[in-house]
């Protein structure tokens, strides 16, 4: 509840004097030392002074009398500005010298957030925000309204009335969240022969964080519950790293990020990025990208490359040639600047073969190793531990021993002909 700059309470001298008068009532006020006492006669039997009078018992001035005050109104300042001033004069006055503030995120449909038996005095809207000043006996309420929250403060001539009729204004206000939905856009990136650099749009399903964290053991769960609420204020290093054995669930795990990222970070995945750091008017289009719906400039874009293990291990140099340099100078290279690029890659590297100009510290934004469950953990996620190693099992040999069928690399139990899992 802030005056706009020319909607402003004023003390001192009053703002309707000229210059002139200002500047003579100025000049009349003495700014020198005051002048000196007479020197007091002394008393005749003793020779001291007599005692000084006593101060006169004069109650202090009340604090709504000690500084004049005023508000200016001109043409810069907006109807919620005048709101505001209006809303501050009974609790300036003392009149209502208690005032009690209350937030509400998120607002429930219907409510106006006004005590029972309110009397409307302003009332202010535009542009998805609101103001209203609203009185009843002994009590005042300003409700300042933006997008889906709120702000209730009301004064009143004592605390108690205060309080209750701000709860009785806020009292089951605070709408529930509004459920995320379980699927997320995603775009697919190739390089088509017909068309050269393609980007595609499907929707897929994404489990909320809290539904499939117990996919994954302690250590590497904290991690990501710090991955999960990062936010573009805090976006350090613009490559993202997952690596671990296969079907440890890094997949999974990149579209539940999708999902928990996706009010200011668009995906797309990348399906042949061998190519693309060997194409450079590929990775130029990729660069400048492709957006969807309204979110502008601003808005960050993730892209992920998929089991780019030759890609990033520590021969990459030699192998690949230029792709690795490319890929670097995407995230913080002159060729990222400018743009609000992240690239999340997945490997099933060990952490000791990755090339070390890909783990160098400030570059990562996280850097995680997803790895199998433990016994117990593995046990509590299949809510048995028939079937299980001693070094407990991956997500997809879990969801193998659900479905009752063979999962590849359990002890015990014969590896199945074809593929592996993937998950």
């Amino acid at each position: 509840m802030r005056p706009g700059p020319a909607c402003r309470i004023m003390g001192g001298m009053p703002a309707h004097r000229s210059r002139d008068e200002r500047t003579a009532l100025t000049a009349a006020t003495p700014t020198g030392p005051p002048p000196a006492a007479a020197p007091s006669a002394a008393t005749p039997a003793t020779g001291e002074a007599p005692p000084a009078p006593a101060a006169p018992d004069v109650p202090p001035t009340p604090a709504e009398r000690s500084v004049p005050l005023r508000m200016t109104v001109d043409d810069s300042d907006a109807p919620s500005d005048v709101i505001d001033a209006l809303f501050l004069g009974r609790f300036t006055t003392g009149e209502q010298p208690y005032a009690r503030s209350h937030s509400v995120g998120r607002v429930r449909k219907g409510r106006t957030l006004l005590p029972s038996g309110a009397t409307v005095l302003r009332e202010a809207r535009g542009d998805g925000r609101s103001s209203v000043l609203a009185e009843g006996s002994g009590w005042t309420a300003l409700v300042n309204r933006w997008s889906q929250g709120a702000e209730v403060t009301v004064t009143a001539v004592s605390g108690e009335l205060a309080e209750a009729r701000l709860r009785e204004a806020v009292e089951d206000a605070e709408d529930e969240p509004e459920p995320q939905p379980d699927t997320v856009p995603m775009g697919f990136w190739y390089h088509s022969p017909r068309r050269g650099p393609y980007r595609t749009t499907r929707t897929i399903t994404a489990g909320s964080w809290g539904e499939v964290r117990r996919n994954y053991s302690a250590p590497v769960a904290g991690e990501l519950d710090g991955l999960m609420k990062v936010s573009p204020d805090d976006v350090a290093g613009r490559l993202l790293l997952l690596h671990g054995p296969p079907g440890t669930g890094k997949t999974s795990l990149l579209r539940t990020l999708a999902r928990s990222w996706s009010d200011w970070c668009q995906v797309d995945c990348v399906l042949d990025p061998e190519r693309l750091f060997n194409d450079i008017g590929y990775l130029m289009d990729i660069a400048i990208g492709a957006e969807d719906g309204d979110g502008g400039a601003d808005r960050w874009r993730l892209l992920l490359l998929e089991d780019c293990d030759e890609l990033i291990r520590g021969e990459a140099k030699h192998a690949a040639g230029q792709a690795l340099s490319r890929l670097l100078n995407l995230t913080d290279g002159l060729l990222g600047q400018g743009r609000n690029v992240l690239v999340g890659v997945t490997t099933n590297e060990d952490l000791e073969r990755l090339h070390p100009a890909v783990v160098r510290p400030g570059r990562c934004l996280a850097r995680i190793e997803v790895g199998p469950l433990t016994r117990p953990e593995a046990a509590a996620w299949l809510g048995t531990g028939e079937g299980l190693g001693r070094d407990g099992a991956t997500l997809a040999e879990l969801y193998a021993l659900r479905r009752g069928t063979t999962p590849a690399g359990l002890p015990g139990r014969p590896a199945p002909d074809g593929p592996g899992l993937y998950l």
